[in-house]
């Protein structure tokens, strides 16, 4: 049996927690490994935590300064000479775009021909599809991600994300939240159709547990529209009432929402509440203006419209919450637009799924040694187009 074929098979057949064992075994046994890793990033995307028994017997590798965190950031294999005659290949662990860790393999050197460096990134692709899967019956690659404890409203944020970032050949997305490990009202959501790409971003009212709560009947709302076929208009209208019946207006939540014609590139957007958003085209970034419309919540029956833009070839897009607008200085000056203008510019060689990172690193600086009051969210989708 082609070796290939082996280690496929054996990863799909592999019970859920086992997957690092069994690509231990094929890769050991077919291709003649020396010892096998598999490193998962953390949430808050600055290390990558191993994936074994706890306590764990490997040290967590900073995605910043590490070989493995040149293959997670530039997500091609990267060969580390080591010592004994050895070699370490890093390989990115990733479905679909979504960027999920590293697979470290060491060689002999010399054993590691054109043909199993292939293979091995074929390897390392389809463990990444078992995981996700496996995480529905197994909590052994959640666990792994965690450098700190989360708190339970963090916990249930990222319980409602899609991913953290997504390729396709009409677009790119990246996204991430801050402070990764007590995150509580922002969220994203987006899901693609063959025809359509509908993103959604998200500011939730108030702390903790509450806004956490809030934003999970806003946006199990939205999905339950969407999966009935409801137009964006509609969608919107469903969850205002879902959050209206709750809360009696008491609450309520901000969203903007964007449907794209994936073949024309033209944009149907409701803009209720507080996210913006930035487009960087021909080397200028601007904020994009819609007609602002209720928040989510607030009233019973209240009616939304749709406006239209549309997104060229090159275009790239940054939505941002109001916890990174809003963000102080010591000084108590905001990051406001102009800031970000800058962080935006200054993040331009970058591919979508690393930009969220350096944006809320550029908060992070403008905010000094002061802790945050508020959660952040960055969302970046670089639009291809057909």
């Amino acid at each position: 049996m082609n070796r290939f074929v082996a280690a496929e098979r054996a990863l799909r057949t592999a019970a859920p927690h086992e997957l690092l064992d069994a690509v231990r075994r094929v890769l050991t046994d077919g291709y003649a490994a020396r010892s096998v890793e598999l490193f998962m990033a953390d949430y808050g995307l600055t290390v990558l935590q191993p994936v074994s028994v706890l306590p764990h017997t490997t040290e967590p590798i900073a995605v910043h300064n590490s070989a493995a965190g040149r293959a997670f950031g530039s997500q091609e294999p990267h060969v580390e000479a080591v010592r004994g005659g050895l070699v370490r290949l890093h390989l990115p662990v990733t479905v679909r775009g979504d960027r999920l860790g590293v697979l470290s393999v060491t060689f002999l050197d010399g054993d590691q021909t054109e043909e199993v460096l292939t293979e091995l990134t074929d390897v390392a692709q389809v463990l990444a599809h078992e995981a996700v899967v496996a995480e529905r019956d197994t909590d052994v690659y959640m666990r792994a991600r965690r450098r700190d404890r989360l708190t339970l409203a963090a916990e249930m944020q990222w319980q409602l994300l899609p991913g953290r970032s997504c390729v396709r050949p009409q677009y790119e997305l990246g996204a991430q939240l801050e402070p990764a490990y007590a995150i509580f009202g922002d969220n994203f959501d987006w899901s693609a159709t063959a025809d359509h790409l509908m993103l959604y971003v998200t500011n939730g009212m108030g702390e903790g547990m509450e806004a956490s709560l809030l934003t999970n009947l806003a946006i199990s709302a939205l999905r339950n529209a969407r999966r009935a076929g409801l137009s964006l208009a509609d969608q919107t209208a469903l969850a205002d009432q879902a959050v209206y019946a709750h809360y009696r207006g008491h609450c309520h939540l901000s969203v903007l929402m964007l449907d794209f014609e994936l073949a024309t590139g033209r944009v149907s957007v409701v803009d209720a509440g507080s996210p913006q958003m930035l487009r960087l085209r021909d080397g200028v970034v601007e904020r994009v203006e819609f007609e602002a419309q209720l928040l989510l919540g607030m009233f019973d029956e209240t009616d939304y419209v749709t406006q239209e833009l549309y997104a060229e070839p090159g275009d790239r897009l940054i939505f941002v919450s109001d916890g990174v607008y809003g963000v102080a200085s010591p000084k108590g000056e905001a990051y406001g637009d102009a800031a970000l203008a800058r962080a935006v510019q200054a993040t331009r060689p970058l591919p979508a799924a690393e930009v969220p990172r350096a944006v809320l690193r550029e908060l992070s600086g403008h905010r000094g040694q002061s802790s945050s009051d508020d959660d952040a969210l960055v969302v970046c989708l670089d639009w291809l187009g057909r």
